[in-house]
């Protein structure tokens, strides 16, 4: 009790006093500033202006893609997709997808094949495939564009192999590429293929395997196809602010 007087008196030469611990504790976070509460009180505006009409996942629909053994996907001229393991194990990616129609799509798919000699192990030909559904009704068939740009090896020949490769263009993936040129895709059967297990775990029904002619010796094929939705309107009304130039591969970030 003395030392507590003692205590109380220097501090009171000091011009300070004690405040009570019940007194500190009542006081909520916020309310130490007098009237208004200060900033603990301010709520932050959420939403946009009236009337702003953002997208929701229920406006998305599901992409599954499954490739032999590589692919990378382009919707609208942006990258939309890529498969994250290279070679093996053969695996399934699926994405969440905001839609937008007319829809161009556009696919790079890559068999493992060395760049020199268009073999696999060393001394194997392997063989490719691509299959695409999105929940919207969209699959792959013969229907879609299909065009080869490296090839190997020539004849067959595993004993002395020789490639055959052009330049891939730089605007492969936007949406007002020419590939009227390009022949038909060739859809082959789950037996050529021979999809690894993930295959059967996602629902590919009703799309077919595609490539090239030569789903043996073209190595690197690319595939398009427009989606088209006439009277087709986004039920949103935003637009993103994001600027990702700069931030993604090949050219679409100009």
């Amino acid at each position: 009790m003395r030392f507590a007087l003692i205590v109380m008196f220097f501090l009171s030469m000091c011009g300070l006093t004690l405040l009570e611990p019940a007194r500190l504790s009542a006081q909520p976070p916020g309310d130490r500033g007098g009237k208004g509460g200060g900033k603990g009180d301010k709520q932050k505006k959420k939403g946009g202006p009236p009337g702003l009409i953002k997208p929701a996942m229920s406006d998305t629909f599901q992409a599954n893609m499954y490739a032999d053994n590589w692919f990378i996907l382009y919707i609208n001229g942006k990258l939309t997709a890529a498969d994250p393991i290279e070679f093996i194990p053969h695996n399934v990616v699926s994405v969440d997808i905001l839609p937008e129609y007319p829809m161009t799509i556009a696919v790079m798919a890559r068999d493992n094949a060395d760049p020199q000699t268009g073999l696999e192990y060393g001394t194997n030909i392997g063989d490719g495939g691509f299959c695409l559904k999105f929940s919207d009704g969209t699959v792959t068939n013969a229907s879609w564009k299909a065009k080869a740009f490296f090839t190997g090896p020539l004849d067959h020949d595993v004993k002395n192999p020789r490639v055959r490769s052009e330049p891939i263009p730089g605007n492969w993936f936007a949406t007002d590429f020419d590939d009227s040129a390009w022949k038909k895709a060739k859809e082959y059967t789950e037996e050529q293929v021979n999809p690894k297990d993930p295959f059967y775990k996602a629902d590919f029904k009703g799309a077919k395997f595609i490539w090239t002619d030569d789903i043996d010796l073209d190595n690197t094929v690319i595939f398009r196809h427009r989606v088209d939705k006439p009277g087709w309107k986004p039920r949103w009304t935003t637009k993103p602010n994001l600027d990702i130039k700069g931030a993604l591969p090949w050219s679409e970030g100009k």
